[in-house]
């Protein structure tokens, strides 16, 4: 390829993607596309190839170039070329590929100089190119011919505007020498889309065709119509050049002769031609290869810096060193004592955010699981009526007694203290589940030694097992304490005589609690609970299932629109309400329960039941215990032998016998109180005792010795394959992080950056563009050129130049001149005034 510079730059970004492949990474530098953007037969497609340094796009007169061509260099090790619409077949003759771009060309557009936005895909693999994208865009033309639509003009722009308006494309606003500069078409849509002059380069073609006489020196040195990056000239093969097969590299030592020769150009050969493109467009390239080095930079600290810990305690690292393994198991084991004592007792580093766990979870286990379980084991009112009377009357046998028996008593509250057996069992087995699962999530830290892992959690869990029979044992004595006395002197305990006295005050009592239900609940109430909830039974004509904040409290349960508490869509009395477990459905994510009203009557509006969601068993479960603690019991459910039932129906009972079983059963509901009230203090106790301090003082003081009589120590401290891996690749990767950054350090200190260009007045784009005057005849043209030269400094502004000032300038106090938009734009060189000194020349 004839494109020197840019086979410079291909080692600086193969040093960087060799870089970022070391660490499994890409190395996206997104690299800036060039578009060449002219009139018809500007000259575009030569340039484009002169950048390239290949010679395979189509030539000829008039528009050649009729759909865009999309040509992505990318490097390779041999040199192929290869169309989107021909996969897989490869082109290594670069004449074959131009017939195959006018064959596709025709193929869509058709034979009469048809166009298309469709564009052709073209990708040329070279060891000497670096990954870009170059377009060669149709030029621009105004008079429709052949197959050409009516509005050709604006496709063209249209589609030359999709490509161009990109902030990664840089621009070649390509102009021939022998036309008017001040009409050119291709600064007026680079101006449109890049008013700063940062992405816009200027490109004059067909020098060597200019009248004899005639210059644009005056333009190439950019006093005369200047561009903020100034205009480069190049000199393009000419179509006899073309037939008689003259390749780019003898055409661009003919160029350079010709500005070496030219009196007009000699001065500035070196800012001329070919190369200065290449050259300019390769600084470009260079100046994007460093600003992304920064960003790459950043990104590699970081890494480095999050793996250097790491890294260093592999560094030095011996497997099969035995103090290291014996060191390592003292500290692993050390570090999962620590681990199991902070999930259950607290702490504040490492806290889960997502779930409970450890001491929380055993925490709501005690104090709100089990009492909610105690609660659920009370029999159904009716039921215990008819146990107790049963009782008197097996009591008294074939007498008819006078007095209540306290044997009645007796044997209904042993019943009653029996049943707690089920609960307690239950909270011990739900604290050993959770201590079995924090075993398994402390061990996590033990991955990398997959038999120190197993053999650990094999041991504690053991242990936790061993615990679970004396722990249940000791719950089970519990509850046999209480059934070996009946302590009926407890101060608690209401006695013969209240017990009388509160069955006669029933009635009254009833009453009052009506009449407090139906009036609304006084201010200061102690909240219980509150929280968002679901209600999930609400008819999709009404506006389906909604969340509502609810609050609940001993009297009432309300819910509101938010958590603001401002505005309060219902509130329901708890007298009469019941809770029970409702199926979850098969679509829903939900978990979800629902409130009744024991009496048969709606609870809300309709709805004879109120279903609430919640979106985690735990959170029904809470919800369900904090409705307890307001006295909303959950339903039971018996199953009743058809006999017995026939027999309840039919049960009925004389008033003497009833006061008796009322007495009985307020003697009963007082002493069980009492129980539970024990049994609920001394679980927890039991439980923390007997199974969790136990179980840790055994990871402490018991667990290394066991893991030392549990065989071989080498082979527990046999690490994991994937641990051995993870090593390697850390060790790799920060070795490799650490000469990518000395590769980007090297980039940075063999590459400069090119300042961008000071503005310039660039007002006369939009000045010509809104003033167009119909183009000049070639000769006049050429001879409008001729002779120019710049007005001493110091002269004053032109009285005829269009104003004021364009966005590229950024001097405040350039001067200005009014605008006369019926002014013809200059299109006589020989007659312009000299421009105005406050324009800034590079050098």
């Amino acid at each position: 390829m004839g494109n020197r510079g840019m086979e410079d730059l291909i080692p600086l970004v193969n040093k960087l993607q060799d870089a970022f492949s070391s660490i499994g990474q890409a190395c996206n530098l997104d690299l800036p596309q060039i578009a060449v953007v002219g009139g018809q037969s500007a000259g575009k497609s030569s340039v484009l190839e002169n950048f390239v340094g290949r010679d395979f796009l189509p030539r000829g007169s008039g528009i050649v170039t009729r759909r865009p061509l999309v040509l992505q260099l990318i490097s390779a090790t041999a040199e192929w070329a290869e169309f989107l619409h021909c996969k897989g077949k490869k082109f290594t003759d670069f004449d074959e590929v131009r017939q195959e771009i006018e064959a596709e060309t025709d193929r869509v557009t058709g034979a009469n100089k048809g166009i298309s936005s469709v564009p052709i895909n073209l990708r040329v693999y070279s060891p000497h190119v670096l990954n870009l994208t170059l377009i060669d865009l149709p030029g621009i033309t105004k008079v429709p011919v052949g197959d050409q639509p009516v509005d050709i003009e604006q496709q063209i722009r249209d589609m030359i505007m999709q490509f161009i308006t990109r902030e990664s494309c840089l621009i070649l606003a390509v102009t021939p020498a022998n036309c008017d500069l001040a009409n050119s078409d291709a600064l007026k849509l680079a101006k449109d889309v890049d008013p700063q002059g940062l992405r816009t380069i200027g490109v004059i073609t067909k020098l060597d065709l200019m009248d004899e006489g005639t210059d644009a020196r005056d333009i190439l040195e950019n006093k005369l119509l200047p561009l903020r990056r100034g205009y480069i000239g190049v000199v393009n093969r000419s179509q006899k050049d073309i037939d008689g097969k003259k390749d780019i590299k003898a055409a661009m030592e003919a160029e350079r002769k010709f500005f070496l020769t030219h009196s007009s150009y000699r001065h500035m050969a070196e800012k001329m031609g070919t190369p200065r493109l290449q050259r300019v467009l390769n600084e470009q390239l260079t100046n994007h290869i460093r600003d992304t080095l920064p960003a790459f930079r950043s990104k590699l600290q970081s890494q480095l810096l999050a793996l250097d810990k790491e890294a260093e305690e592999y560094r030095g690292y011996r497997p099969d060193d035995p103090s290291r393994k014996t060191k390592q198991l003292l500290q692993m084991v050390q570090q999962f004592s620590v681990d199991f004592e902070k999930r259950i007792e607290g702490s504040g580093d490492q806290v889960d955010t997502v779930e409970l766990s450890g001491g929380a979870k055993i925490n709501r286990i005690f104090h709100e699981r089990f009492p909610f379980e105690l609660v659920k084991m009370e029999c159904d009112e009716k039921e215990m009526r008819r146990e107790i009377s049963y009782a008197i009357k097996n009591i008294h046998g074939i007498r008819t007694g006078l007095f209540t028996p306290d044997m009645a008593f007796e044997a209904i509250v042993k019943k009653q203290v029996v049943k707690l057996k089920g609960p307690c069992v239950k909270c011990v087995d739900m604290v050993i589940q959770e201590l079995i699962n924090t075993v398994r999530q402390c061990s996590n830290k033990l991955e990398s030694f997959p038999m120190l892992r197993d053999e650990t959690e094999r041991i504690v869990t053991s242990h936790i097992r061993d615990r679970e029979s004396r722990a249940k044992d000791q719950v089970l004595l519990l509850i046999d304490i209480q059934l070996a006395y009946i302590n009926t002197n407890h101060e608690d305990f209401i006695g013969f005589a209240n017990a009388q006295q509160r069955s006669s005050q029933a009635n009254k009592s009833q009453s009052s609690a009506v009449n407090q239900a139906s009036s609304p609940p006084a201010s200061g109430l102690i909240v219980i609970r509150k929280g968002w909830l679901t209600i999930n039974n609400i008819s999709i004509m009404k506006g389906g299932a909604k969340e509502y904040w609810f609050v609940l409290t001993a009297e009432s349960f309300s819910w509101f629109k938010d958590d603001e508490e401002k505005e309060k869509k219902y509130m329901l009395p708890l007298d009469n309400l019941k809770v029970r477990d409702v199926e979850k459905s098969f679509m829903s994510s939900k978990h979800i329960f629902c409130i009744f009203n024991t009496e048969s009557r709606n609870v809300y509006k309709d709805n004879r039941t109120l279903e609430l969601a919640c979106d985690s068993q735990d959170d029904v479960e809470s919800w369900k215990s904090s409705l307890l603690r307001a006295g909303v019991y959950p339903e039971k459910v018996f199953a009743v032998e058809s006999e017995t039932s026939a027999d309840a129906d039919n049960f009925s009972m004389d008033p003497q016998l009833e006061r008796k079983v009322e007495t009985i059963r307020n003697l009963v509901d007082s002493y069980m109180a009492i129980v539970n009230k024990c049994i609920r203090d001394l679980m927890p106790k039991a439980i923390m005792h007997l199974m969790i301090n136990n179980v840790k003082d055994f990871i402490n003081a018991e667990l290394l010795a066991q893991l030392y009589s549990a065989g071989d120590q080498n082979a527990l401290m046999d690490e994991s394959q994937e641990q051995a891996q993870r090593r390697d690749e850390v060790l790799k990767t920060h070795l490799a992080l650490k000469e990518a950054l000395v590769i980007i350090g090297d980039i940075s200190t063999s590459t400069i950056t090119v300042p961008v260009p000071p503005p310039v007045d660039s007002s006369w784009v939009e000045g010509a563009a809104g003033r167009r005057s119909p183009p000049a005849s070639p000769t006049s043209s050429r001879r409008m050129s001729s002779g120019q030269r710049p007005a001493p400094r110091g002269a004053p502004p032109p009285p005829n130049r269009p104003g004021p000032l364009g966005p590229f300038n950024n001097s405040a106090d350039s001067p200005q001149a009014p605008s006369r938009p019926n002014r013809a734009p200059p299109s006589i060189p020989s007659r312009r005034p000299p421009p105005s000194p406050t324009r800034q020349v590079p050098p």
